[in-house]
């Protein structure tokens, strides 16, 4: 058995060092890809300036790229500090934790950032299903799907009462309704469209399903209550 082990344990270390190494240069050829806009809005971003940084989308892409060490440390710190029999768990918990924040916040940001008619113009409903995705455009309907992505793919990793699909797609569906709505009461010129949530919804679900064979399905040891230490009887 131990021999077995042994020698099944290089394949699966090929397999790891092998995704890692596509990530590394599906992050560098996609940070290649978008080099010149982020260099256009970099030196406003590091001179800590609203206008022309976070106002923007390269800015809001680059403060999100300079920020992924920051939040590796985070993981790195949270894993130490968990005090869990299991060692993955804790790091996979950690991991989750920190990608749901890391990978929504900035989306959450460029859809509630506001347009050129903020505060003006009307404010704008779409309840007519499929009818704006012709004018969302490729860019447009990729945008969406990740809107909720990052929170779709580690919820489950982090929470087991989220790991099904109907949960998932119903907090999807959710958080969408709740930045549609927050859009349409604070008139930042953006449409508040029932394809934006249907799209949102989809993109969770779709990063869940990628995301589904390290979906948690047991309480970690760290959340399961400590048995009290037992006394010894007196005398």
């Amino acid at each position: 058995m131990n021999h077995d082990a042994s020698l099944s344990a290089p394949p699966r270390l090929t397999r790891r060092i092998v995704l890692l190494g596509l990530v590394i240069l599906g992050l560098a050829g996609a940070t290649f890809l978008v080099r010149r806009p982020l260099m256009m809005s970099a030196p406003m971003c590091m001179a800590g300036r609203w206008h022309g940084c976070l106002d923007t989308f390269n800015g809001v892409v680059l403060m999100t790229l300079v920020a992924v060490p920051l939040a590796l440390l985070v993981v790195g710190a949270l894993a130490r500090v968990r005090r869990a029999g299991d060692g993955t768990s804790a790091w996979r918990m950690s991991l989750a934790e920190v990608g749901m924040v890391h990978g929504t916040v900035p989306f959450l940001w460029l859809t509630m950032m506001p347009g050129g008619g903020a505060g003006v113009a009307p404010a704008r409903v779409s309840l007519v299903p499929l009818r704006d995705l012709v004018t969302m455009g490729p860019l447009g309907i990729a945008g969406n799907l990740l809107v909720f992505a990052a929170l779709g793919f580690f919820a489950p990793m982090r929470f087991a009462a989220l790991a099904s699909v109907p949960r998932i797609l119903a907090l999807g569906a959710g958080c969408s309704v709740l930045v549609e709505t927050a859009q349409y009461v604070l008139r930042l010129d953006r449409v508040s469209s029932v394809d934006d949530l249907l799209v949102n919804a989809a993109g969770a679900v779709l990063a869940a399903l990628a995301s589904r064979r390290w979906w948690r399905t047991a309480a970690a040891p760290s959340d399961r209550p400590r048995p009290a230490p037992a006394h010894a009887p007196a005398g």
